[in-house]
């Protein structure tokens, strides 16, 4: 004879048999099963709520390893195209940092100082054409030559275009990104995006220059020491 035992929301058959007809101990077995499967559960829940915080950090964790913002992903490449490039430009000690190669197809380039310059105006021509307002009056230096024929305010220029570049590209959002507007020295419409990529190209052009000057000088360029 079977009889079915509720216990809260789990059933367990067990075959309630006279002691003198159970000689194989089947309903003590049956009982110490369902007792067993009770005591699995119990641990089971307990498994699971404690490793509720882990699953809490793992969700955390994917999202910060969520895509960044466009903004972010730009400053980023920003920074380190000037971790190369500044030490590079400080690298050229003041006795030739006004210097250029004159001797054949070299006739007319830029000095090392004026490479520098360069980079820093179109810095600043991007990154307010991408602020969408007129760049600083500073910025200017063809217009005031003057100002900047010694090493160190060269330098402090390019430092304050980079500060003013990156004024810019984290204005950038997700939703101005791609917004059409006129490109500030060529005669084409661009976004604010594709403006972001050149301030963080063209650096990288005079770069290579400036390594080849500061090897005809005999200085070793700060990222190949």
């Amino acid at each position: 004879m079977a009889s079915r035992i509720r216990v809260g929301t789990h059933c367990a058959l067990i075959l309630a048999l006279p002691n003198s007809q159970d000689k194989w101990g089947y309903t003590n077995l049956l009982r110490g099963q369902f007792m067993q499967s009770k005591t699995s559960r119990r641990r089971l829940l307990l498994a699971v709520a404690g490793f509720s915080p882990t699953l809490s950090r793992l969700t955390i964790a994917q999202n910060a390893a969520a895509p960044a913002a466009t903004a972010s992903v730009l400053n980023m490449h920003l920074d380190w195209m000037e971790h190369d490039f500044l030490p590079a430009a400080e690298a050229m000690p003041e006795d030739k940092f006004f210097w250029a190669p004159r001797n054949g197809e070299f006739k007319g380039v830029r000095t090392f100082a004026e490479q520098i310059l360069h980079v820093g105006q179109v810095n600043f021509i991007l990154a307010a054409a991408i602020l969408e307002e007129k760049p600083p009056a500073e910025s200017d230096w063809a217009h005031n030559p003057e100002s900047l024929k010694s090493r160190s305010m060269v330098l402090n220029y390019l430092r304050d275009s980079f500060r003013y570049t990156r004024k810019a590209l984290s204005s950038i959002t997700e939703q101005n990104a791609r917004t059409p507007i006129k490109h500030p020295i060529m005669d084409i419409t661009t976004t604010r995006l594709g403006l972001g990529i050149v301030t963080v190209a063209h650096p990288f052009n005079h770069y290579g220059q400036m390594v080849e000057y500061l090897r005809m000088n005999n200085v070793m360029p700060p990222a190949s020491r």
